[in-house]
């Protein structure tokens, strides 16, 4: 049975984006720095956007943990907003929309049925893990779903902005399996649920 892994970059008070849901990587909330982009692009080369795998020189580096990449419509518009309509070309990729009614890429699927049952339905499957990317809400949809957090923990306090879960108060315990402090401050911490 494949896992599905919440993995996503964070401040330091649990937010995963400024209020305005911009892309957290390009504007100064959580960008990469460069001594951290090293070690990111040897452990989870596949996160890495399609666009940037030729420059960064891992366009032909096979993915480790994830072949499946999912989202919610919000998420995925910071990557249209940007002229791209499939951020990660070298996945599979689904989009869970309810608005969305015609996807703008061959590549991008998309998914307006229950997201817990497509995830079971992608679980029961033969491959590497399911990565969530976010956002707030489909996270929150999913949690009964979801095996395993990534939090890339940034040095950075937002005061404000878009949770890691978006959704009703209803405590899960996970356990610490890894935490990894990585050059440029941020901790990588692995939890898997209990």
């Amino acid at each position: 049975m494949r896992k599905l892994t919440y993995c996503v970059a964070t401040t330091i008070d649990g937010f995963i984006a400024a209020p305005d849901r911009s892309d957290p990587s390009t504007t100064g909330l959580m960008e990469p720095k460069p001594e951290y982009l090293p070690r990111l692009l040897a452990e989870l080369p596949e996160i890495v956007p399609t666009h940037l795998r030729e420059p960064l020189g891992i366009a032909d580096v096979e993915p480790k943990h994830f072949d499946t990449v999912v989202e919610g419509r919000k998420s995925y518009e910071n990557g249209l907003n940007a002229g791209m309509t499939n951020a990660y070309a070298h996945l599979r990729h689904y989009v869970f929309s309810r608005t969305l009614t015609e996807s703008p890429d061959p590549g991008v699927q998309l998914v307006a049925t229950d997201p817990i049952a497509k995830i079971r339905e992608l679980k029961a499957e033969p491959g590497k893990k399911i990565w969530l990317v976010g956002g707030a809400k489909l996270a929150a949809a999913l949690r009964p779903e979801i095996d395993e957090l990534i939090i890339k923990l940034n040095p950075v306090v937002a005061g404000a902005g878009i949770p890691l879960f978006d959704g009703e108060f209803r405590p899960e315990q996970f356990d610490l399996t890894s935490a990894e402090p990585l050059p440029g401050g941020v901790v990588h911490l692995t939890y898997a649920k209990r």
